[in-house]
């Protein structure tokens, strides 16, 4: 407070040295200058009558009878003869002798401007980051003593086969002379690789609270800054505060902004960043075998890595961190149900069969956003249709209920999206209607949930044909029953064409032969793909073409004759979305006259000797019980596979 206190007195008292040395100058602009004979000759006729000799600026400063004040400059070896012309004339002179200061007042004056500007720099500085105005080369990352890593294997739920890949990282933390003993080198660096959301930042806290080390932070855009140098001046901060508190982890987030390949991109390379990885490669290769440092970074893109990061001895083991499996997103749904309040009875499966291909990070959300919309309604815990519409906002946005839609645009969505029903339930079998909705949502108009019915890992030419025929099935529908159609389908359009030219291209599906056409290429400093060069002749191009367009005109042609063949069963169903506005899918399947696939939504809750239902909120302790036991499942599979790969060998 002090501090702050004297800088800003500081502050205004260089303010008024401006102002002063301005009025001053201002009442130099007055004074008209000329020269020593006009000024004498001046004095001689009588019109000037007072005269201020400064002798330490050997100046005349005379005033005339009309009040204008002139000024000249003499020579110091003719000083003494002006004064005696001078007082010859009857003139009133002013002496002002020499000063020793004045010399640094007038530097002072002169040299304020600059003072300023510095100081009101440092003052912005200071305020942005107190008390490290000047700390350019100082590390950011934050240090976390063990007792304040809070993180364990238990705040994790499923990835048990990951938690053994890094299991012997934590032992060495823990003991490093058992490793030693056998002459064994633990990785010095472990790269994190997995899409986002996946819990890579969780997975190295929990490694540093497993050891009971200090975890030390960083994000790898904080390495690249404007001014060549600091980038590699905080590496090396960083790794002399890792040796100070070793044994310890250094976290390194999003580490391809900083170790991108050198010498690539459109635009050359660039001086900082290259320099701050080179020093990144000195430091992890300078660890000497005692340093108990391990070096932990994240990434969704190891592909644009400079090489020289991933050899032997740096990052030389790469951990892959994938999406959950169905197994794993409901231990991961338990997890975070844990947290809150959780209506009795409510099974969690089917949210975890609903969210398939979602990350860890997206399950939470889902959770967060349920709690929030029954508290929104004022309930005292969280049910099935709070998860429901919360799984619905996530993936789709929230209902527009507000959004007016004429009458003629109602009709238009609701067979759009009937045809996508009808189309899904007849013809993808591995498919699942979930739900047929006119509220728009997002930027679309009506949406119809497919939810798959198991894991999708691969999928077969027939599977994709079946998609592309779902999302044509809007169309169709326009054109059959409407006989006009819209601009709505403009997304289901371009999905389409990309499965189809994909099924050409990438995937040798077709007759043109079991093999790929055309080379991505990437340009690694933008990290993107921009271009695919042609390795294939015009000739070829235009099979591939009319093959695309065939795929698409064939799928499209066999949807119009089912939505043909169910116009009854369809006009059902559009009468009751344009009432309703939204449809389960079970209902949509029992128009259809299709059989009802069941699914357990809630468990049965046994009611008392009076037949009522008594509801009890499960405390967090039983919900992680429910937890611990799906993990240890989890963990008894991984083990009896293991076993059985090592009596194989």
């Amino acid at each position: 407070m002090r501090k702050n206190r004297f800088l800003i007195w500081f502050f205004w008292v260089l303010v008024l040295l401006v102002i002063f040395s301005l009025f001053e100058q201002a009442k130099k602009a007055k004074m008209q200058v000329i020269d020593l004979t006009t000024f004498m000759n001046q004095v001689k006729n009588g019109i000037i009558k007072n005269v201020r000799i400064i002798e330490s600026e050997a100046k005349l400063i005379g005033k005339k009878k009309d009040g204008e004040v002139v000024y000249t400059y003499f020579p110091y070896s003719i000083g003494d003869e002006i004064i005696r012309e001078l007082q010859g004339n009857n003139v009133n002179i002013t002496v002002v002798p020499p000063d020793n200061g004045g010399s640094w007042t007038k530097i002072l004056i002169e040299w304020l401007p600059f003072i300023l500007v510095i100081v009101i720099w440092l003052l912005i500085l200071n305020k942005s980051n107190p008390g490290k105005a000047l700390d350019f080369g100082k590390s950011k990352g934050e240090v976390l003593t063990p007792d304040k890593v809070k993180v364990t294997f238990d705040d994790i739920a499923g990835y048990e086969e990951v938690k053994e890949e890094v299991k012997e990282i934590i032992e060495f933390l823990k003991d490093p002379d058992k490793f030693r003993r056998l002459g064994a080198r633990v990785p010095k660096g472990v790269l994190f690789v997995g899409p986002p959301g996946t819990g890579k930042t969780l997975f190295a806290k929990a490694i540093a609270g497993e050891a009971g080390v200090f975890f030390i932070a960083a994000s790898g855009s904080e390495f690249v800054e404007m001014f060549v140098g600091v980038g590699a001046a905080r590496i090396r901060d960083l790794f002399s505060k890792a040796k100070e508190k070793a044994p310890c982890i250094i976290f390194i987030d999003e580490i391809d902004a900083v170790g991108r390949q050198r010498g690539s991109g459109l635009g050359g390379g660039h001086d900082e960043r290259e320099q701050t990885l080179n020093q990144l490669l000195i430091e992890m290769d300078g660890f000497s075998a005692n340093d108990n440092i391990i070096v932990i970074a994240a990434t969704n893109r190891p592909d644009i890595l400079d090489p020289a990061l991933l050899r032997p001895g740096r990052f030389d083991r790469k951990v892959t961190i994938p999406l959950p499996n169905l197994a794993e997103r409901e231990a991961i749904l338990r997890l975070h149900a844990s947290k809150i309040k959780l209506k009795p009875g409510v099974d969690l499966k089917f949210l975890a069969r609903a969210t398939s291909g979602m990350s860890g990070a997206d399950l939470e959300n889902i959770v967060n956003e349920a709690a929030i919309l029954a508290a929104r309604e004022g309930k005292e815990f969280v049910d099935r249709e709070n998860l429901q519409m919360a799984f619905e906002k996530v993936v789709a946005g929230a209902a527009k209920k507000m959004r007016s839609l004429d009458d003629k645009e109602r009709e238009v969505l609701a067979y759009h999206e009937t045809g996508h029903a009808v189309a899904g339930a007849f013809l993808a079998p591995h498919k699942l209607i979930h739900k047929v909705t006119i509220i728009p949502r997002g930027y679309a108009g009506g949406i119809t949930f497919l939810l798959p019915k198991k894991e999708e890992f691969l999928k077969t030419r027939n599977e994709l044909l079946a998609e592309i025929k779902v999302l044509l099935a809007g169309r169709a529908a326009e054109e059959v029953f409407l006989g006009d159609i819209t601009t709505g389908a403009e997304n289901d359009l371009k999905r389409a064409t990309e499965l189809a030219y994909n099924m050409v291209t990438r995937w040798g599906m077709t007759e043109l032969g079991v093999r790929s056409f055309g080379k991505r290429e990437e340009y690694v400093f933008l990290g993107r793909e921009i271009g695919m060069s042609k390795d294939y002749s015009d000739v070829t191009a235009a099979k591939i073409d009319e093959k695309v367009t065939s795929i698409i005109d064939e799928c499209y042609e066999e949807v119009k004759e089912l939505l043909s063949s169910k116009k009854e069963e369809i006009k059902i169903i559009v009468e009751k979305l344009k009432e309703e506005e939204e449809l389960e899918g079970e209902e949509v399947l029992k128009i259809l006259g299709l059989e009802v696939e069941e699914m357990v939504y809630e468990e049965k809750v046994e009611g008392n000797e009076n037949g009522e239902v008594e509801e009890e909120l499960m405390t967090n302790d039983e919900t992680l019980e429910i937890v611990n036991a799906a993990d240890n499942e989890l963990k008894e599979k991984v083990e009896d596979d293991s076993a059985e790969k090592a009596e194989g060998a």
